[in-house]
């Protein structure tokens, strides 16, 4: 079964006004993803997708140019030669570097929707795994900078939807984020897991400032305090408290992830099926993070495609985290480009698809009608 063509679409949606949530890289204005479309000679399609990296229209032209030009013709259900030939043609030699990461993974994840299609099994059960319940917690962009009241209260609604654990950005002012997440915790009780975001925010002597009042409330993670490329703070802030961290949304391949596992300062790792090299390198990671112990945690981006994914991934592995639930008050790229990719379950959990491949049918018209907006997504 022949790649017989590949076509990226940039889409985009503006957030209501008043829903725009602020964190640490700014204010959501809109949110960006780039779907891929991969068709087979034999008929068969698979969609998937790459992250936008805040240049989505730019990502989009790498995948019809370049990465179309490396793999068409190539067998469909051979995703390891695919992705070792856009390894060795793009990553490792020429570059591009964290686009081509993010191309590859939106191309890596609609070909695993074919071989799930090709074979009538969901992907979970390809992969070797079985429907279990993955745990969640609600995250995606929400639970803000915001008043303390106001934000403990939009957490008591989450948790009365049936999440049992949820994630507060940070990155703020440490007294501020300490208010906010004494609130919190006060609002939902001992019971709840509450993890905190800084999004490459803090500095080291930021996260000497939070940790005291972290460990007092038993907050489950702080996640990505700085970037990912400060290996050096990250283990140094290990030693700061009890409050373990974690990271990974922003490292680019099993080759990032191994300095990440191997300086032992993250007790959580978080690759993104769209970012750092689609669901073929995200196995890899897990198994490497197995291998130590620690749980694999995936960041999810914009669209039901990369959750529905994620969670037959988290079905499959013996180490599996979180899920990070998208609980946006309004994301069309969740609830309408092709049915619902998951819900939460009376025990705070998610279950994978039941129909083959990724389990959802993408409705292209939907697509059609949500072109490219130019500009930032956060500002």
């Amino acid at each position: 079964m022949k790649i017989r063509s590949i076509r990226a679409v940039p889409v985009s949606y503006r957030v209501p006004e008043g829903q725009n949530v602020t964190l640490g890289i700014g204010r959501a204005v809109k949110r960006d993803a780039v779907l891929l479309k991969v068709e087979t000679d034999e008929g068969l399609v698979g969609w998937g997708e790459a992250h936008h990296g805040r240049c989505p229209g730019a990502v989009a032209k790498l995948i019809d140019t370049t990465l179309s030009e490396l793999v068409l013709g190539m067998d469909a259900l051979d995703v390891v030669a695919v992705w070792a030939r856009v390894y060795k043609m793009q990553l490792a030699s020429h570059g591009m570097g964290a686009a081509a990461a993010l191309a590859l993974s939106g191309l890596d994840l609609a070909l695993w929707d074919i071989r799930g299609k090709a074979c009538g099994w969901p992907l979970y059960r390809l992969l070797g795994g079985a429907s279990r319940s993955i745990k969640a917690y609600a995250g995606g962009i929400s639970l803000g900078w915001q008043d303390p009241a106001s934000l403990a209260e939009e957490a008591q609604g989450y948790v009365a939807e049936g999440y049992k654990a949820l994630k507060l950005r940070v990155g703020d002012t440490p007294s501020r984020d300490i208010a906010r997440a004494r609130a919190v915790r006060s609002a939902v009780g001992p019971d709840v897991d509450i993890l905190v975001d800084a999004n490459t925010g803090y500095t080291l002597d930021d996260v000497r400032r939070v940790t005291p009042a972290y460990d007092e409330l038993a907050i489950g993670w702080l996640e990505e305090p700085f970037s990912p490329h400060d290996y050096r703070a990250y283990i140094q802030a290990a030693k700061l408290g009890r409050t373990p961290l974690a990271a990974g949304e922003n490292h680019f391949t099993r080759f990032e992830f191994s300095r990440l596992l191997e300086d032992g300062a993250v007790s959580f790792v978080q690759p993104d099926l769209s970012k750092t090299g689609g669901l073929t390198e995200s196995l890899r990671i897990a198994a490497m993070a197995s291998a130590q112990r620690i749980t694999v945690n995936p960041h999810t981006s914009a669209t039901g495609i990369n959750m529905a994914a994620t969670i037959h991934m988290l079905a499959a592995v013996d180490n599996p985290g979180y899920f990070e639930g998208d609980v946006a008050k309004a994301n069309p790229f969740r609830d309408e480009i092709g049915g619902t990719p998951y819900v939460i379950g009376a025990d705070g959990g998610v279950r994978p698809q039941e129909k083959p491949g990724l389990g959802l049918e993408i409705d292209e018209a939907f697509i059609a009608a949500h072109p490219l907006i130019e500009g930032p997504c956060y500002v």
